[in-house]
């Protein structure tokens, strides 16, 4: 029987808003509350439409778009804590003339106004949902990210999450409000979009894939199970206070180890082609796709010793459990086409 999720219980009743509810991790964190007595759970939405099927009992506020004029009033009414999953997220081409400004009018702007209307409303703790790209973008092998190293991010969406990160603490450093931040890897499961699902598209289909030399970088991921099992900690434990936690799995794949274990999880065998990864890069540059073949091609870890010695946290589901549970929605996806 596949594990489940462990449930840790607050100490009194706690009154719980999600940002971005309707958003792949937000949805699932109220999927995963939802069933817990103890917890009254409210959903802030941009409009109510875009809610979909919530969990029954979740209340539901619609508050706009996120920025610095959103009014939270009608949703931190009576709330304890916030999870703040709500972002302008990262897009692989963007086309935006000045895509840092967008991104920093709704992820910093946006969420400082949202903190700020929190603490004024009562509010006892935020938990903020950052990014790896707030460390960087690739590590070299056996060198993973930590939550101490000084941030390097690269991009647009990595800087405004770097910016968010330190107005919210310089926030909470005026006191009034917790702040708590996790930075997840690339998180998946089901209903995963992007390439990771493409990927297990393509191996459910047998499509051949040149990715059978990509041997020696490693990847942290995180599943998505595991990501929602620590926001939830986070909600409620007294270390977690200001302080800033990375997520994962905890066990690094290269590329090829992990197609072939997506392949296990689909029930199909990964048709992998060994092409050098130097040939892989050198022709994704051609294809003007040299992004991809690094994210590919390269390494990206985290440690994440500090999230389990100061919280007692492990992951409670495995990779290869969260890859089937991956897998199980692909094939009713495709079932439903």
């Amino acid at each position: 029987m596949e594990p489940l999720l462990a449930i840790t219980t607050p100490h009194s009743f706690m009154r719980i808003l999600v940002t971005g509810a309707s958003g792949f991790v937000g949805s699932a964190l109220l999927r995963h509350l939802a069933p817990r007595p103890d917890l009254a759970l409210r959903a802030a939405l941009r409009t109510a439409a875009s809610g979909g099927l919530l969990p029954a009992g979740v209340e539901v506020v619609e508050t706009g778009d996120l920025g610095p004029q959103t009014n939270w009033h009608a949703a931190l009414t009576g709330i304890d804590t916030v999870v703040h999953c709500a972002a302008r997220v990262h897009v692989m081409n963007e086309t935006a003339g000045d895509p840092l400004s967008l991104f920093r009018r709704v992820n910093v702007e946006g969420s400082l106004a949202l903190a700020r209307q929190a603490r004024d409303a009562g509010v006892k703790r935020l938990v903020f949902l950052s990014s790896i790209k707030v460390n960087g973008e690739q590590t070299a092998p056996g060198h993973p990210f930590t939550a101490d190293d000084t941030p390097a991010p690269v991009d647009a969406y990595g800087i405004s999450k770097m910016e968010a990160e330190q107005a919210l603490m310089a926030l909470a450093a005026e006191g009034g409000m917790e702040v708590v931040v996790i930075r997840p890897v690339l998180v998946y499961g089901p209903g995963v979009k992007a390439n990771f699902r493409s990927m297990m598209r393509w191996l459910q289909k047998g499509i051949p894939l040149p990715l059978g030399a990509i041997t020696g970088n490693r990847r942290s991921l995180v599943a998505l199970d595991n990501l929602v099992d620590l926001m939830t900690l986070c909600m409620h434990h007294p270390a977690a206070a200001n302080e800033i936690f990375l997520v994962s799995d905890g066990e690094d794949l290269s590329t090829t180890e992990l197609l072939r274990r997506m392949g296990q999880a689909l029930g199909r065998p990964a048709r992998l082609i060994p092409v050098p990864a130097p040939v892989l890069e050198w022709g994704a540059r051609l294809l003007g796709k040299g992004a991809v073949a690094q994210r590919l091609c390269g390494s990206l870890q985290v440690d994440i010793e500090k999230t389990r010695s100061v919280l007692d946290w492990s992951p409670p589901v495995s990779t290869d459990v969260a890859l089937r549970r991956a897998a199980s929605a692909v094939y009713a996806d495709a079932e439903r086409r």
